[in-house]
C-alpha cells in the first residue's frame, strides 16, 4: 500500500535570472532517478528543526517553523515558564536527554510539552539560563552555512527522525530500515545492542545492485555497527580528507551513493552533538557542498542531503504522527510513532527553493533509492514510506544561480586551542563508540599484544580513550583495504 501524503508543498517563486541558462538538460539525464545520478548523504547529529531552521519561518514562505509573535512553551516542575527564544549558544553542556524513555515518557507528554522537564529532571543543578537553551532557535544567519542552503533550495518540514530515542537507533534506520528492536545506547563491550545488527544494509543491497558506493568517515565510521559493512571489506571506505578530490575526478567515477560521517570524538568533532561547537558543524556543510559544485559535471547529477539522526533533547513544537513498524521486533519499544522533526535540505541545481510537506522520515530515501535503482528488501518502515524523490518537482534544465560556495568561518584556530585544552567528559555516543571499538579490535588482525596496554591507556582520560577509539578503527579498516 502506498504511504499517505501530506498537503502539496509550498514554493517561493524562482528568482528571476540575469544571466541566460547554461544550457538544457543534457539528453537522458532525467532517466531513472530523475537527474539525479548521484546521492550524497550527510548526516549530522542532535538537533530539533525548530532549533536549527525554525527561525527561517519569516524568509522562507509556508515554513512551519518559530512564530516569534505566538512562541510555545513548556514549564520545569518549579512551574517556570520558557518560551522559544532567539539563542546564539553554539556548544550546550551538560548535555540533552534523548533515550527513549525521556522522548517518550517526558519530552513528548501533553503535545511536546516536557522537554525542559526531562532536561531539569537529569540535570537538577542546572539554571533557568540553561534550560532555557531546550527551546532556544537559531535566528536568521546566525548559523550561515545550513541556513544560506536553506534558502537557495529545498526545506522538508516534516522530516522526522526514524524513532523517538538516541542516535544509534536512528542511524541504523537510515543505514537499513531498522534496529533490530534496540533503541537504548549501550554502555559497555558486553550488552547485546553493541554490535550485534547482522539485518541487510542499503550499502549491502546497493553492491547486489551492481551499483557504487563510499562511505566517508572522519574518525569513527559507525556505518561498522551493521555487520555486512564489517565483513563485505573495507575498500568502500575512506577518510573525509579524500571527499574533495574524488569530487575533482569526472562525475561518472564519483559513487552512485556516498554516505558521510561528521568526527565524532575530541578533539576534533564536527557533528553537532550539543557540547561541540555548531561553527564546525557549519564548516563541514561548507566543505562538502562547495566540493561537489566545483565540478560542474557532478554538480548537476547530484542531490545533497543534509539532515540530522535525531532531535538531541531540543524543543519541536510539531507531535510526531504514528509509523508503520519495520519487522517483529520489539525487544526495547513498539516503533509505532516517529521522532521529533530533524532539519532536512535537499540541494540541487534542479530544485527550485521551496518546502516540502510531505511526511518523511531517514527510511524515506532508502524507499526511493530502492524503487530507482531496483534495491532489494529492507523492510515494511521502507516499503511504506513517502517516496522522497516523487515529491520532487525538477525543474526542466538545472539553475545557473546557484553560489560557488558558501561561507564558514576559519576552524584552524579554533581546533588548536581544543587541542590544547584537557578532553571534555564524554557524550553518550562517545562512550559507546569506544566500547565498540573494544569490540573492533576483537576482529582485527594482530591486535592481542596491545590490546591490554590499550584497555588501560582508555583509563586515563576521554583524550587518551577518543585516540584509542579512533586507531582502532582505522586499523580495522586498513586490514580490509580502507583509504583512511
Amino acid at each position: 500500500m502506498k504511504a499517505r501524503r501530506t498537503s502539496k508543498a509550498v514554493t517561493k517563486p524562482r528568482r528571476k535570472r540575469t544571466r541566460p541558462a547554461r544550457r538544457a538538460a543534457r539528453p537522458g539525464a532525467r532517466a531513472a532517478a530523475g537527474p539525479f545520478a548521484h546521492v550524497v548523504l550527510l548526516i549530522m547529529e542532535n538537533r530539533s528543526f525548530d532549533h536549527m531552521l525554525g527561525g527561517l519561518r519569516g524568509v522562507i514562505a509556508g515554513l512551519d517553523g518559530v512564530d516569534p509573535t505566538a512562541p510555545h512553551s513548556n514549564r520545569d516542575d518549579d512551574g517556570r515558564v520558557y518560551q522559544q527564544r532567539p539563542t546564539t549558544t553554539r556548544k550546550v553542556d551538560p548535555d540533552l536527554p534523548h533515550e527513549m524513555k525521556d522522548v517518550v515518557y517526558t519530552q513528548l507528554f501533553d503535545d511536546n510539552g516536557g522537554f525542559v522537564r526531562s532536561y531539569s529532571r537529569t540535570h537538577p543543578d542546572t539554571e533557568p539560563s540553561q534550560r532555557q537553551e531546550v527551546m532556544g532557535y537559531h535566528p536568521l544567519d546566525d548559523l550561515p552555512v545550513l541556513h544560506a542552503l536553506a534558502r537557495e533550495f529545498v526545506v522538508c518540514d516534516r522530516w522526522y527522525c526514524s524513532v523517538p530515542g538516541p542516535t544509534w537507533t536512528n542511524r541504523l534506520f537510515a543505514m537499513s530500515g531498522t534496529s533490530l528492536g534496540r533503541v537504548n545506547m549501550p554502555a559497555g563491550i558486553f550488552e547485546p545492542n553493541l554490535h550485534d545488527y547482522d539485518q541487510p544494509s542499503v550499502f549491502r543491497r546497493i553492491d547486489e545492485a551492481g551499483r557504487s558506493y563510499h562511505i566517508y568517515s572522519g574518525d569513527f565510521p559507525l556505518s561498522l555497527l551493521l555487520a555486512d559493512q564489517r565483513t563485505s571489506g573495507g575498500s568502500h571506505y575512506y577518510g573525509m580528507r579524500w571527499f574533495a578530490p574524488h569530487t575533482r575526478k569526472p562525475a561518472a567515477q564519483f559513487p552512485d551513493f556516498a554516505f558521510i560521517e561528521p568526527d565524532y570524538l575530541w578533539p576534533s568533532t564536527n557533528d553537532d552533538h550539543p557540547p561541540h561547537d555548531l561553527q564546525d558543524g557549519q564548516a563541514l556543510m561548507a566543505e562538502v557542498y562547495t566540493a561537489i559544485r566545483a565540478n560542474e559535471d557532478l554538480w548537476t547529477s547530484t542531490l545533497l542531503i543534509i539532515t540530522y539522526d535525531e532531535h538531541g533533547g531540543f524543543y519541536d513544537h510539531v507531535v510526531p504522527p504514528a509509523a508503520p513498524p519495520p519487522d517483529d521486533h520489539r525487544e526495547e519499544y513498539t516503533f509505532d510513532r516517529f521522532g521529533v522533526r530533524v532539519p532536512a535540505v535537499l540541494v540541487s541545481p534542479w530544485l527550485a527553493p521551496g518546502v516540502r510537506h510531505e511526511e518523511f522520515d531517514h527510511t524515506s530515501l532508502l524507499h526511493s533509492l530502492r524503487a530507482r535503482w531496483n534495491l532489494g528488501d529492507l523492510g515494511a518502515r521502507v516499503k511504506a514510506a513517502n517516496d522522497l524523490l516523487d515529491s520532487l518537482e525538477v525543474l526542466p534544465e538545472p539553475r545557473n544561480d546557484a553560489p560557488m560556495s558558501v561561507g564558514a568561518p576559519s576552524l584552524r584556530a579554533a581546533r588548536a586551542v581544543r587541542r590544547a585544552a584537557t578532553a571534555p567528559r564524554l557524550t553518550d555516543n562517545q562512550r559507546a563508540i569506544i566500547a565498540f571499538s573494544e569490540f573492533l579490535e576483537t576482529e582485527t588482525r594482530g591486535t592481542a599484544p596491545g590490546a591490554a596496554r590499550a584497555a588501560k591507556q582508555i583509563m586515563k582520560g576521554p583524550g587518551q580513550a577518543s585516540q584509542i577509539a579512533r586507531a582502532r578503527a582505522r586499523r580495522f579498516l586498513a586490514q580490509r583495504g580502507g583509504t583512511p
